[in-house]
This record gives C-alpha cells, structure tokens and sequence, in this order.
C-alpha cells in the first residue's frame, strides 16, 4: 500500500512559525514532525510516499530528497500556490498513487497510532481512524456504529486525518480546488465508509502553543526512557 501525507497547507495558524519554514519541518524533540509519520509508515512496511508540497514546498523536498534516508521511495505533488484543499491534492496525486486503496494522513498530526493495523482493502470507499475529542474541536465530527462511520448520534468522536481511501471516491470529480469532507459526508450517507476509535497518543498541531507542548512531552518521554535504560548504581 502506498501513503499520502498532505503537506501543501500554508499553516495559517501556527505563524509566524510557518512564515519561513513550511509547517511539516517545524521541530518536534529534534526531528521535523513529517519524519516522525515517515518512520512511522516505514516501521509499519510502507515504503512507497507522496506528498503534496505548496507553500515553501522547495524546502520540503530539499530536506527529504528521494526518501532514500530513511529507506523510503517519496515522489512530489506540487501545487499552485493557492494549494487544492485536501480533496483537490489528493485527487491530483491519483496518478501517483496508483488504482489501489492508499493510506492517508494529515502532515500536521502527531500520532503513535500503528499504520500496519489499518485494512489494506477497506470495505467501502473509505476507512477513518476517529479520535477522542480535543479540547480545541469538542463537538467532534462523526459518530461509529458497529465499525461503521454515520453523521448523527449522541457520542461523537474527531477524524484524526489518518483514512485509507479508494480512488473510486473521486469518481466524478474534476480537477481544481476542493475539500474533501463532502466526499466522505456522501459515502457516510450511501453507508460506505468504516472505521475505527484509536484510543492512543495522537496530536493536532495546529498552533505554537501545541507544537511546543507537544516538543515538551516528548523530550520529557525520551528522557525518561534513557533513564529507564541505564544500568542500576550499586
């Protein structure tokens, strides 16, 4: 299975930060966040990566190259500079990504979710990895029912920006800009999409103050497990 990570967003929120570095290589304890997903995706056997680059995509493709560093093989999508949205990036990288269903995720998450885990040949048009609700987004936005994905109920949970979709969901789109929401809401609606409530770490970066408390946690994880490592004193 190939993945996408979509990495064209100009990152709006997290300025001035994202004013000279594009936000998938903002720092997160001493790597840029987009190469904690691509050593995710490598541990879970995926090798073959698109990513859609926009604002300061140079930069994106200048620090990862081919991929090769990390055993990866990464092709590029560039966009124009007003970007595609999520649906329009991801339905211009189609050609890339092949007539397979393919793994998606958002470039400013942080996850410890496990990739291998998801199906490689989801039921319907999609499969999403919902989350319990951050404070930031505490209506959520879709509920699970028996492993599928539906619009109404009681307990909602957040989409994590981790899906694998198949290709068929674009069937009939044209190119340009437009979101993706619609797309998954109409497939939700014809009871074409499942999915599945991942209870573990997972993070939006989605402004300084999160990057830097996620920076802290994770720092403060890593030295305590350095410390958990070292041979007892006498």
């Amino acid at each position: 299975m190939k993945a996408m990570i979509l990495a064209a967003g100009r990152g709006e929120r997290m300025r001035p930060l994202t004013d000279h570095t594009p936000k998938p290589l903002l720092p997160v304890a001493g790597q840029p966040l987009i190469v904690h997903q691509m050593t995710a995706l490598r541990v879970a056997g995926i090798a073959d990566l698109v990513i859609n680059t926009g604002h300061l995509g140079a930069q994106l493709a200048a620090a990862l190259g081919d991929g090769g560093a990390w055993g990866l093989r990464i092709v590029y999508s560039p966009e124009p500079p007003e970007a595609l949205e999520t649906g329009g990036g991801i339905f211009q990288a189609l050609p890339l990504l092949g007539s397979e269903p393919f793994l998606v995720v958002n470039g400013d998450v942080w996850t410890d979710y496990p990739f291998a885990r998801l199906p490689t040949a989801p039921v319907g048009l999609a499969h999403l990895v919902l989350v319990d609700n951050p404070s930031h987004h505490p209506a959520g936005d879709f509920i699970l029912r028996n492993g599928q994905v539906e619009e109404t109920g009681a307990t909602r949970l957040t989409f994590s920006g981790i899906s694998v979709l198949r290709p068929e969901l674009f069937t009939g789109r044209a190119p340009g800009r437009f979101p993706l929401g619609p797309l998954l809401r109409r497939a939700i609606a014809d009871g074409r999409v499942t999915g599945e409530h991942y209870r573990g770490g997972w993070r939006d970066i989605g402004t300084p103050q999160r990057l830097a408390e996620l920076d802290d946690e994770l720092r403060h994880r890593n030295t305590e497990r350095r410390s958990s490592s070292l041979p007892a004193g006498d």
